[in-house]
């Protein structure tokens, strides 16, 4: 994991991997879980037995939003910035799921510093190009651009 202690650190590491995250188990458990949470109970997530028979995955997969909400958990093992006050999500430039999670995969983030910009009261705001690929898949599961803000 890499650890920076300021803005100015930030700032010159952009356009470095900053971090790849550990291998997550994407379960059936994590799933439902999911769907309860948000009220998506397609069956292509969540009917195993129909998922398997007649889905074109072959089985069911993960929802893309689902993949998308590792982000936080997997960016933490990625890197971290000591000394701010806090830190904020400020949303994304771009979330694409370019290729589907199935059940019992396990995927990981790579996270590129693609952009550092200071904001005026000591803030600075981190264009991150996040990467979830799936062990042993050509394609990764998302690709998104993710924007944080920091305050020192």
């Amino acid at each position: 994991m890499r650890t920076f202690t300021s803005a100015d650190e930030i700032v010159a590491a952009v356009g470095e991997t900053i971090g790849t995250s550990d291998w997550l188990e994407v379960t059936q458990e994590k799933v439902n879980q999911f769907a309860e949470a948000t009220g998506d109970h397609q069956w292509i997530h969540v009917d195993v037995e129909r998922a398997t028979k007649e889905s074109p995955f072959g089985g069911p997969i993960a929802h893309g939003y689902l993949t998308l909400s590792l982000l936080p958990a997997l960016s933490w093992q990625t890197y971290t910035v000591e000394n701010t006050k806090m830190g904020v999500n400020y949303g994304s430039n771009k979330v694409r799921f370019v290729n589907p999670v199935p059940v019992g995969s396990r995927v990981r983030l790579t996270a590129v510093l693609a952009s550092a910009e200071p904001l005026p009261n000591n803030a600075l705001q981190m264009v991150v190009d996040s990467t979830i690929e799936i062990e042993g898949a050509d394609k990764p599961a998302l690709v998104a651009q993710v924007i944080s803000r920091l305050y020192f």
